[in-house]
């Protein structure tokens, strides 16, 4: 528990703080509407279900949307005869010339569904829509098998951000003035006059919405600057390898950019992690062609007749960036996870071979599983190129690699039984064997904390892997900080 509160401090602290902020805002402005003078009246009017029902709103979005079609009967109600002499006085109120008026809802035979046709109603429907469209397409199986839906739909937010801030120019909540209560503080001399409140909705929607358009014109300077595709591999696993160079581009290994290419949609970007590292003359990413996008793409960039042209914003950072802060550092990918991970290796070499680098990295343990046997080919021969130069270099120590195959055919099978003996594996062609099946975590993580007092673990994958990666750190994480510490960083796709 311990270690888990050490690693995830700064993820519950935010999300705290963030509740806490939100919680006081709630419990503020209730209090207002409840104590205020000036909703004397209109807490009457609502015969006090209009401060029993903002109790929920904190837990549901939708709750919020029901009190508020609770408040509306409730105004409604209070209109006829049968409502009590009260709340009908109330609504009376404004029927005579310069009269101001507290119901908005102005006569019993208006229904309750005409407030719809308000500025509020209206305003209402919308943002209600466009919070159901965003929220619906953010589940997991739209994001992965439908990106473009999820991308379209998140851009709904501008429709209810302007909805927002218009939903309170309907003004139906409205209290008494200030002058008003002045002027009839013992007996009702005059007669009372309401006013809705003023606009407050603009504010907590301008600070994001500039660092937004901030985000945007930054994003145009830089879909302004040449891209120079130099090189495009297309690999037998389906895997584009793209090699660009772009005028005062810099990075950091683990980084990652957005692409979007023109010709294929002018609207959509989409991120890639570097596969090159910072010291190379151009900067790479491998792009596996798996939709509809990444399709496309493939087919812009490999036909003759299409025009190759893209635009590239970044570099942004990730968890992967800190792998050279620790002296051991455990680098995990499944499948196409790996990326990243190209990027730290080939830094790491050339960090390693220049001698006025200091490199505080002492170790490397890498483990990659995946599926497909073809999946090793474009980054089996990166392997090749360290495992040849660490040799010459007399640095083997250095990098210890693990590749797992997780899944075969029985004719792959037969294949890799009668070319075992061999003394390059069969699979990648690397003096390090492949492993066949998923890999024990306890006995990697029991080895590896014999033998090292810190470790930085970092892992790029699918979630589920994460989960039981974490839970492995801090199982052999000591509770005794002197001890044996596993640091854990995660880049799930």
């Amino acid at each position: 528990m311990r270690c888990w509160i050490f690693s995830e401090s700064l993820s519950v602290l935010v999300l705290l703080v963030w509740l806490g902020l939100n919680i006081y805002l709630f419990i503020d402005t209730f209090h207002w509407y409840e104590e205020d003078d000036a909703y004397l009246y209109t807490r009457h009017l609502f015969k006090g279900e209009c401060c029993k029902h903002p109790y929920f709103i904190i837990s549901l979005y939708f709750i919020h949307i029901v009190a508020h079609l609770v408040n509306i009967e409730r105004y409604h109600i209070s209109q006829s005869k049968e409502a009590g002499g009260l709340q009908n006085k109330l609504s009376g109120i404004g029927k005579t010339p310069n009269e101001s008026y507290l119901n908005p809802i102005r006569s019993y035979e208006n229904t309750t569904t005409q407030i719809l046709t308000t500025i509020a109603g209206v305003t209402g429907v919308i943002i209600t829509v466009a919070f159901i469209l965003i929220m619906t397409s953010s589940t997991e199986i739209i994001r992965r098998s439908f990106y473009e839906v999820f991308w379209y739909t998140h851009h709904l937010f501008m429709v209810f951000f302007i909805g927002l801030v218009i939903h309170g120019t309907g003004r139906l909540i409205r209290g008494q003035t200030l002058q008003s209560l002045n002027e009839n503080t013992l007996y009702l001399k005059f007669c009372c006059l309401f006013m809705c409140n003023f606009l407050q909705a603009w504010k907590w929607v301008f600070s994001p919405m500039v660092v937004y358009i901030g985000e945007k014109i930054v994003r145009f300077w830089r879909f302004q600057q040449e891209v120079v595709i130099t090189k495009v591999v297309t690999h037998s696993s389906e895997v584009l390898e793209l090699h660009m160079k772009k005028c005062g581009f810099k990075m950091e290994p683990g980084q990652y950019i957005f692409l979007q290419c023109p010709s294929v949609s002018q609207l959509e970007w989409h991120p890639f992690t570097l596969t090159s590292a910072p010291e190379e003359e151009f900067f790479s990413v491998h792009i596996r062609v798996v939709g509809d996008w990444t399709g496309a793409l493939n087919l812009c960039l490999t036909s003759f007749s299409k025009q190759k042209s893209l635009a590239v914003d970044g570099p942004f950072g990730a968890a992967t960036t800190d792998v050279f802060h620790y002296r051991v550092s455990v680098c995990i990918a499944a499948g196409i996870g790996v990326t990243p991970f190209a990027s730290i290796l080939k830094s790491m070499w050339f960090k390693c071979c220049n001698p006025n680098t200091e490199l505080t990295l002492e170790k490397v343990y890498f483990y990659w599983t995946c599926r497909d046997a073809s999946a090793f080919e474009w980054f089996a021969d990166l392997l090749f190129l360290l495992e040849t130069q660490m040799a010459e270099k007399g640095k083997t120590h250095f990098l210890s690699y693990h590749i797992f195959l997780t899944g075969w055919d029985e004719s792959q099978a037969t294949h890799i039984a009668l070319h075992d003996d061999e003394k390059m594996d069969v699979i990648t062609g690397l003096r390090q064997k492949t492993f066949y099946g998923r890999p024990n975590w306890d006995t990697e993580f029991r080895q590896i904390a014999e033998n090292h007092p810190s470790i930085g673990v970092f892992f790029c994958g699918p979630k589920a892997l994460s989960k039981i990666l974490q839970k492995r750190c801090n199982l052999y994480s000591s509770a005794d900080p002197r001890g044996v510490q596993f640091h854990y960083n995660k880049e799930s796709f």
